[in-house]
């Protein structure tokens, strides 16, 4: 294994230092594992936490600052943060009207998530949680009771941080929230899996001519394991399986996502297919992100998440956003 690390004891105390050095609009809280917005949060304003393993950046810390999250706890690699520390980001972001967590459906996130929000509870802090489970792959999976949480949570977090960002009360950013979630479906194909810095190597085995279809972002077992194919058949098949399960249809944001070792040339060839699959099934692409916006480590491969727009949710996905991985419009 060759990694860019100082030691694997050190990847995420090294990683929360470079942030705090790239983007001085955060305030990294290293000791605690906090990252919040510089400044604190906005008095009368709902807060938005989120959290969850590291390994899968940007997210959760590339997407606290304005329009987005107010904080984010980053656990150890494909490890749940620890109630105190969600505690410790909810009361950074608290300015006095809430605070909304956003939990990815995995079973230790939920549990550690529901513990912190009783502890704020206890100091007055009003917390109302949203659950992820945007992944059509399967039902149950090793980590998870019910779907489990991915890209979608990506939307969540910038369309109810707009609504928060606009003075929408605590009640209401949960309900958009909610409705992001429920209009979202995402679907993962890896080609080799990550390597999480401890284990030294790949967290499963993939032959040359196999693909992992429905991967999770933990390298969790798919629906099946299915031989290579051209990129036209695997978007299909993404795709397929996304509209089985929520029709794709009317105008839709569409991200096509690396998982950490993709180059962007694949990336957009597999844009260029799934649109031309959604248009061809009467659908019309209006919103897009190509990129690395939620990672498995190095794992090769792609997801696709669609949300079913409309002009309410288009309008707070257009609206400013300045984070380190998402920015535009101020």
């Amino acid at each position: 294994m060759k990694k860019l690390i100082n030691s694997p004891d050190t990847v995420i105390t090294d990683a929360l230092r470079g942030m705090a050095a790239a983007h001085p609009a955060l305030e990294v809280d290293v000791e605690n594992r906090v990252i919040s917005r510089a400044g604190g949060p906005a008095q009368g304003k709902v807060g938005l936490v989120s959290g969850g393993g590291s390994g899968h950046e940007p997210l959760h810390g590339g997407y606290v600052g304005y329009g987005m999250l107010t904080a984010a706890a980053p656990g150890e690699v494909y490890t749940s943060p620890v109630p105190d520390q969600i505690l410790l980001a909810t009361q950074r972001a608290d300015g006095g009207a809430g605070v909304l967590h956003i939990v990815k459906n995995y079973t230790g996130d939920v549990l550690n998530f529901r513990m912190a929000a009783e502890l704020a509870e206890d100091e007055d802090i009003r917390v109302v949680s949203v659950v992820t489970d945007d992944d059509a792959a399967v039902e149950d999976s090793t980590f998870t009771a019910g779907r489990r949480g991915v890209g979608g949570t990506v939307m969540v977090e910038k369309i109810a941080g707009a609504a928060a960002e606009e003075g929408a009360d605590l009640d209401a950013v949960a309900a958009i929230a909610t409705r992001v979630n429920e209009r979202t479906r995402s679907f993962a194909i890896a080609l080799h899996a990550g390597t999480v810095p401890a284990a030294g190597k790949p967290g499963f085995e993939l032959a040359e001519n196999e693909v992992e279809l429905g991967v999770g972002i933990h390298g969790e077992p798919g629906r099946e394991r299915g031989a290579m194919a051209p990129l036209h058949d695997l978007v299909g098949y993404a795709l397929d399986v996304i509209h089985a399960d929520l029709p794709v249809e009317g105008n839709v944001l569409v991200m096509l996502n690396g998982q950490g070792a993709t180059p962007l040339i694949e990336l957009y060839g597999a844009f260029a297919e799934a649109t031309a699959w959604i248009e061809g099934h009467g659908a019309t692409v209006t919103r897009s992100l190509v990129g690395n916006y939620i990672t498995s480590l190095d794992q090769s491969g792609f997801s696709i998440t669609v949300t079913r727009l409309d002009d309410e949710l288009t309008r707070l996905w257009d609206a400013p956003v300045a984070t380190p991985a998402l920015r535009w419009g101020r």
